[in-house]
């Protein structure tokens, strides 16, 4: 254990000495091919209304573009603005990164992220993220708890997955698909990977991008924002198919489809709903619509579907990510933003401060050196996680007593028992022993005996040999 803690404060002192570690964004040279950082700070950049003031109303790609890079100018020190990929249509993705170290990834902080606007009528998410951006650079030194959250986390917001679909949708239009789908009319919540069933739609752009960023950064937390009903909705959206009916019936059954982290996705789900104004109280937003208890459901239970984002964060990357239903009009009239805005305002901080929750720690080899990529997993919960490129992993848990088994290729598996309290993270350090002994030799190793004869059958005499050889003799007469 000590030379653990010792390895370990080796990793922490070099990191603080050289005061910068390689950012997870420059992993890969080819990984934001077209990215963008802004690196005016002269303030000369155009703004939308002074850079750090944004009205409530609804901005296209362009006067969201100019607020993201005038907001990137004017907190050099907070943002760090990049695009993923673009568009069908070749509109950048943008991703805005907010934290008191916005460059880089530093040990001990998860990277956590927003993605809105992926139905490109509900546009509510879309603003949402750029207030939210607003407030979080602006509340930095007045606002301690703001403070806290961007010193210890990596706040990864992306206001628009589908702005070509954003690009014909109307203010207005609360009920309507136009503007819901990419510009090949596809439903990019319908276009990844599914463990349930085979996803046979073509992989798009935007989906191929998101795809291609998650696997960079190992993301810890994750909302997505919807719009057309008030309600947090959690994994899993799909069923198994064990049943043919269910293939053919699919879209009208109604029954959970619960995930190992059940009790982990509810409570975070109740965390979005119970900071929320109205959410909890299970509103229905029209007649005839389902009310929801406390204002969350699971994503089967409500309806299934195959392709979402959310299973797909979940399952192939262990990031924990729930679709927030915030508005009962998918495109509202844009007097009405303030009032989303201030609904959801603590839902969003608070949300993002989960996770920290859990458990927290490095797995190491016996050298002090970080294991990449080793699986973690908890029993009884059979999704993997993986560490970074540090052997720094995060796992979202409820008070409580667990066993954990760290493995990777080339070591032997290790199991720890830890506890989980709710007051602050558990920090859990593994260290993992080469399953390939080298030892000294040489081995005294004795000389093989030769190979034993077999022994001869003692002679016989006398009477019962007599009969014995008159026997051999009488078979050997009648068998030949």
């Amino acid at each position: 254990m000590t030379g653990n803690i010792c390895s370990m404060a080796r990793v922490l002192f070099i990191t603080s000495i050289l005061g910068t570690v390689y950012s997870q964004l420059s992993y890969d040279p080819n990984f934001v091919p077209s990215v963008e950082v802004s690196t005016n700070y002269s303030g000369k950049e155009p703004r939308d209304n002074g850079g750090a003031d944004l009205e409530f109303r609804y901005h296209d790609h362009d006067q969201m573009t100019r607020y993201l890079r005038a907001v990137s100018a004017r907190y050099p020190a907070l943002t760090a603005l990049y695009s993923i990929g673009k568009s069908v249509q070749g509109r950048e993705l943008w991703v805005m990164v907010v934290s008191a170290s916005p460059y880089e990834h530093m040990i001990g902080k998860p990277d956590v992220k927003y993605v809105a606007n992926i139905h490109g009528n509900e546009a509510v998410g879309r603003e949402l993220l750029l207030h939210l951006i607003q407030h979080l650079v602006t509340s930095y030194d007045s606002d301690l708890y703001i403070k806290w959250l961007l010193d210890n986390t990596r706040i990864h917001l992306m206001p628009s997955m589908n702005p070509d679909g954003y690009a014909i949708s109307r203010e207005g239009q609360c009920d309507t698909v136009h503007g819901r789908y990419n510009s090949r009319r596809y439903d990019l919540n319908r276009n990844f990977p599914d463990y349930f069933k085979a996803n046979t739609k073509q992989p798009q752009p935007e989906t191929e991008a998101v795809k291609e960023w998650i696997s960079k950064i190992q993301f810890v937390l994750s909302g997505s924002l919807h719009g057309g009903a008030l309600v947090a909705s959690y994994p899993f959206d799909n069923t198994p198919s064990a049943n043919p009916l269910n293939a053919v019936f699919q879209s009208y059954g109604h029954t959970p489809s619960i995930a190992p982290d059940d009790d982990v996705f509810r409570h975070l789900s109740l965390v979005y709903s119970n900071n929320h104004a109205k959410m909890s109280r299970g509103v229905s937003c029209k007649s005839g619509s389902p009310r929801f208890e406390n204002g969350i459901t699971n994503g089967a239970a409500w309806y299934p579907l195959t392709g979402g984002m959310q299973d797909y964060n979940y399952l192939w990357h262990g990031c924990m990510e729930i679709t927030l239903e915030i508005s009962c009009c998918k495109f509202p009239p844009a007097h009405e933003l303030q009032k989303y805005w201030q609904d959801n305002k603590q839902s969003l901080i608070k949300y993002l401060a989960e996770a920290h929750r859990g458990a927290h720690g490095f797995v190491m080899d016996e050298n002090g050196n970080p294991v990449e990529r080793a699986s973690i997993k908890v029993k009884g919960r059979d999704v993997s996680y993986r560490t970074t490129k540090y052997g720094e992993f995060w796992r979202i848990l409820l008070p409580g007593t667990y066993r954990l088994e760290a493995s990777a290729d080339g070591f032997l598996p290790q199991e720890v028992e830890f506890i989980v309290i709710d007051n602050h993270p558990t920090l859990l350090n593994v260290t993992l022993h080469s399953a390939k002994r080298i030892d000294g030799g040489p081995y005294y190793r004795p000389v093989p005996l030769p190979p034993r004869q077999p022994l001869a059958p003692p002679p016989q005499s006398g009477f019962f040999s007599s009969i014995a050889n008159s026997f051999n003799s009488l078979v050997s007469n009648i068998f030949g």
